[in-house]
């Protein structure tokens, strides 16, 4: 007697070994193992003097705008294109807040929407000639940058213009207070950090929860426990180590929210699905009903927004607006881009690797600087990491064909 066929049941599949599962993700746990290292390197370099909270404090400082514009020049490069112009735009902003608020004395809750806005308006044109003119974005970026560093030189008419109130300077020169009176350690610094660590902690355990119950989650339990520890603990500790001296300040923060953001943009979004089919193949994307075109011009537009606030922040920090401001920004801005995973091709990237690459940078320039090495060599250094990175990505996707 022939019984029936139930319905087929399928066999578990054996869960990937960790080796297995890092060998398949290099790019998106290699920068991150670097920066362990790097930053391992020279605290032992220094004698200690790079995980100092002044130190620490000042890294995040200077490192600020370049997360910033790394941010955004991540979807611009994801969208398969590039953007030259963000230093220019960087310095012309500044320069723009500068002559607003010194010269015409005008408030700040009037000058930093306008400023925003005008950042916003300049990427936007940008990405008009590169969406629907068909117009190369390397060559309309490199005509922006010409152009802003023009406007820049005839704004602040050569001369650096400063300094700015003192409002204006929190932007990025101002520390979140102790809300508990504490004052040192900062109680309010230790607590944000517990909970933005919780909050991770929890969101990571969530989706893990909702890819096993559609059976897609291929990360080992133990790699996954033990990679939400150590970040969770490093936010900890590098709160702790921040209330120790001023607590978090504000651009941390703001550079807090841009990463949130943007992270649930690109990975939880139509939008953010949307520019990554774009940068893989925009042909494929246009003929799926895509709109590809506007696609392009919004992250140019948001590409000119982020450098505009970065341009404040920029500005803030120095407290007076100069024409060389921003001089050289978009190398540094793309250089952490490319580190921190992005393909050269476009349609790969994430925004944690994009911070990564900045942060690596970052901690190179600062530790270069507290060892004596020149900037010659500094310069000769980033350019070798930079191309290490390169290769690495052509490497990654040789091997993977």
């Amino acid at each position: 007697m022939i019984e029936e066929a139930g319905p087929i049941a399928r066999e578990p599949q054996d869960k990937p070994s960790v080796k297995s599962y890092l060998a398949g993700h290099l790019r998106d746990y290699g920068m991150l193992a670097a920066l362990v290292v790097i930053m391992a390197l020279f605290e032992f370099l220094t004698d200690g003097t790079l995980m100092r909270p002044a130190n620490l404090t000042n890294l995040f400082l200077q490192n600020s705008y370049i997360i910033i514009m790394a941010i955004g020049m991540l979807l611009v490069i994801v969208a398969g294109h590039i953007d030259l112009s963000v230093g220019s735009v960087v310095g012309f902003i500044g320069a723009l807040a500068a002559v607003m608020m010194v010269n015409l004395d005008l408030p700040m809750f009037i000058v930093v929407p306008v400023c925003l806005i005008c950042g916003t308006l300049i990427g936007a044109a940008q990405g008009y000639w590169v969406a629907y003119w068909k117009i190369p974005a390397f060559i309309v970026t490199l005509a922006g940058m010409l152009v802003f560093r023009g406007l820049t030189l005839a704004l602040l008419e050569g001369q650096s213009v400063g300094p700015f109130p003192k409002n204006f300077q929190l932007l990025s020169t101002g520390f979140i207070p102790d809300l508990f009176g504490v004052d040192r350690p900062n109680v309010t610094a230790v607590a944000l950090g517990v909970i933005a660590a919780a909050a991770i902690v929890f969101l990571a355990a969530r989706s893990r929860a909702r890819a096993m119950k559609f059976g897609i989650e291929d990360e080992p339990f133990a790699f996954f426990v033990v990679r939400n520890l150590l970040i969770a603990g490093s936010i900890i500790y590098i709160s702790w180590l921040l209330s120790t001296y001023r607590g978090l300040p504000n651009v941390l923060i703001t550079m807090a929210v841009l990463i949130s953001a943007y992270t649930f943009l690109t990975n939880r979004t139509t939008i953010g699905r949307r520019i990554y089919a774009l940068g893989g193949n925009e042909k494929a994307a246009k003929l799926s009903g895509i709109r590809t075109e506007r696609l392009t011009f919004l992250t140019f537009a948001n590409m000119g927004f982020l450098a505009a606030l970065a341009g404040l922040i920029f500005a803030a920090r120095l407290n007076t607006a100069t024409p060389k401001a921003g001089f050289a920004f978009e190398l540094d801005v793309i250089a952490a881009v490319f580190i921190g995973g992005a393909s050269m091709s476009g349609g790969v990237g994430k925004v944690i690797g994009a911070v990564v690459g900045a942060l690596i940078m970052g901690v190179m320039n600062n530790g270069m600087s507290i060892l004596g090495i020149g900037i010659d060599w500094q310069q000769v250094i980033k350019g070798l990491v930079l191309l290490a990175a390169v290769i690495f990505d052509v490497y990654n996707k040789t091997k993977h064909r």
